[in-house]
């Protein structure tokens, strides 16, 4: 077996041992199963985020602990400053483009092209930054609350301003 093998071996481990708890947890935290169509979202201005992006909660409630799923859409030619997660961030690009960094300064040459279907995770306070091309975007976030939003430079963060 070739060292290939191995480590495609030791990833499905890991990614079907890292599901069987969450499987099991659901059963037990009293989690009903639940379908959210389109037009059943209520999007929302973000007042924890620059001016411009809508948010909808699809499942769950980002303010408490537990799993939890929100959408927002950003407009075109638009920028979240860098910025960090008190837990991990899991992002799908549902529609558009987006472009993502790591970093504590804003550097629009270093960012990675995410198109839809794109998928990108952040630690938890890894300083990070994003922003849309000209036609904005649609994402799906995935994590496990309560979460947060904290800018680097608080000069960035528009609940202080």
């Amino acid at each position: 077996m070739g060292i290939h093998s191995l480590r495609i071996q030791h990833a499905l481990l890991v990614v079907f041992g890292l599901l069987a708890p969450v499987a099991s947890a659901s059963a037990q935290d009293g989690m009903q199963p639940i379908a959210v169509t389109p037009d059943a979202l209520v999007w929302k201005d973000a007042p924890s985020l620059p001016k411009g992006a809508q948010t909808t909660i699809v499942a769950g409630d980002p303010t408490k602990p537990g799993m939890f799923v929100v959408r927002a859409k950003w407009p075109p030619n638009y920028r979240i400053p860098p910025h960090t997660h008190p837990n991990v961030e899991m992002v799908t690009v549902l529609a558009g483009t987006v472009f993502v960094a790591e970093g504590d300064k804003l550097d629009q040459g270093k960012g990675k092209m995410m198109t839809a279907g794109s998928f990108y995770a952040m630690p938890a306070g890894h300083p990070h930054y994003v922003w849309t091309g000209t036609e904005g975007a649609t994402i799906q976030v995935q994590s496990i609350g309560p979460t947060a939003i904290d800018y680097v430079s608080r000069a960035d963060d528009p609940r202080a301003q």
